[in-house]
């Protein structure tokens, strides 16, 4: 039995890794690279061929973990892809959504790349279309939370709550090879922390022979849940009072709905001025309409709040921006306002478009609400960068830069290491992934110091198991 690493070892993007027994073939997720030195592995196969894989299993339905799904299907997967309900509905958004992006982008790319006279380092065609990512979607397959699904050759799967978005799950799998006793494997998926409103709280395990766990922040904790609320307000009353915008690139799944969530609650309690939020996201507007849909996903409060009526993520001020017109209708506003649009990591979509019409307005802020990978753009302007290419353009950094960690849907170094904690006995092999390659190792040094059998693998790596 071996576990290979297709992805998101020893860096944070492109999430795949591979489970082989005998003639048994699975894959835990399929992601989308998104930090620029490996957008090339994008267009590469995975290390399995994909007409030999027989399930596809899904943690969760952000862009790093299902965005190479259609281009999986292109090479020849016709396999079942396992996931839960609200993860099936929310997967099948974000492949819309990347794949109209990619083909607006694409377009784009070509036309500035003909006036300048150039070939541009990438291919000038988008990796997948929205035929091809519609072409996958018969293969989802929902399951319920906790209630095992059979798989050949006596496997099983069980699909638990990751608390990191709607419908995100870790996954425990029995295996066994040639007859042999079998063996439970644990990945974790991305594991959310405890105590954050929408979300339940993560699932957490009292054994396992061999787990594959996410590293994101194993560096560091996250700021205690109380700033906050203050932060953002401060933030949103300091900037209005300049006459500025305040630019918020969210991930349209989860983030954009839990910083909903806190602005619905400092406009009821008068802690921000009464300006308007626009929700500049035709995705996250689906998403919201889908957490509607699956109220028992949440915790128990804002399950609570929706059943009666009250939705925590709507208040007055609130305008849901579907249409590019009236997006564009934003950046004529001569007046303060809060503008959240994706993509979470200011790589595409609409946030480009915000900030290359406020990132050199000194009264503007832009504010982070999540994590940042190398080398994207949210990451360079968090990092301080004087200038930034946007669309082809270089601009000066004069907008204020504000970051708040407190919003992560991952959990931090003391959560991932309370989630560690609830196993009874220390599995034979712990593999740590999803995390930059400092931030893991740093994490592993820790562990290997208290005795745990870490493994740190590279992309490419197989290991028996």
């Amino acid at each position: 039995m071996r576990i290979l690493f297709f992805g998101a070892a020893r860096q944070v993007t492109g999430s795949c890794y591979g489970l082989e027994t005998g003639d048994l073939r699975l894959l835990v997720d399929c992601g989308l690279y998104q930090e620029r030195s490996y957008l090339d592995r994008n267009w590469e196969d995975i290390g399995f061929e994909a007409e030999t894989v027989e399930a596809l299993l899904l943690t969760h339905a952000h862009l790093d973990h299902c965005g190479r799904i259609p281009r999986l299907v292109l090479r020849g997967f016709s396999g079942p892809i396992l996931t839960t309900a609200a993860t099936a509905e929310l997967a099948k958004i974000t492949l819309l959504d990347s794949a109209s992006i990619q083909e607006e982008d694409a377009a784009y790319k070509r036309k500035r790349h003909q006036k300048e006279g150039r070939q541009g380092p990438h291919p000038e065609i988008p990796l997948y279309t929205v035929e091809d990512a519609e072409r996958s979607f018969p293969l989802f397959e929902p399951l319920a939370y906790e209630a095992p699904a059979r798989l050949s050759r006596g496997a099983t799967v069980r699909f638990r709550d990751a608390g990191h978005i709607l419908g995100s799950a870790m996954l425990e799998i029995e295996a066994r090879e040639n007859g042999g006793p079998p063996k439970r494997l644990v990945f974790s998926g991305d594991i959310g922390p405890w105590g954050k409103p929408l979300m339940r709280d993560p699932s957490v395990f009292d054994r396992a022979d061999v787990v594959v766990m996410e590293t994101t922040y194993g560096d560091r904790n996250h700021e205690d849940p109380a700033p906050v609320d203050e932060i953002l307000a401060e933030t949103i009353r300091s900037t209005a009072a300049r006459g500025g915008k305040i630019l918020v690139p969210v991930f349209a799944m989860e983030r954009a709905q839990e910083v909903l969530y806190y602005l619905g609650r400092l406009r009821r309690e008068v802690r921000i001025p009464e300006i308007p939020v626009f929700l500049d996201s035709p995705m996250a507007v689906e998403v919201t309409q889908v957490f509607r849909k699956f109220p028992t996903y949440l915790d128990e409060e804002a399950r609570g709040m929706i059943l009666s009526g009250n939705s925590p993520i709507e208040f007055p001020g609130l305008h849901l921006v579907r249409t590019t017109q009236e997006s564009k209708a934003i950046n004529g506003l001569k007046r303060p306002c809060v503008i959240l649009a994706g993509s979470g990591m200011a790589t595409a979509g609409r946030i480009k478009h915000h900030l290359a019409f406020n990132i050199e307005q000194p009264e503007s802020t832009i504010l982070f609400v999540g994590y940042q990978a190398p080398q994207t753009l949210g990451r360079l302007i968090l990092g301080g960068a004087a200038t930034v290419r946007i669309f082809g353009q270089t601009r000066t950094v004069r907008a204020r830069v504000v970051n708040i960690n407190g919003f992560s849907g991952h959990a931090g170094r003391q959560d991932l290491l309370r989630w560690l904690g609830a196993f009874r006995r220390r599995p034979e092999k712990l593999f740590l992934v999803h995390g930059e390659e400092e931030t893991t190792l740093a994490f592993a040094a820790g562990l290997e110091a208290d005795g745990w059998p870490v493994v740190v693998p590279r992309y490419g790596e197989a290991y028996e198991i």
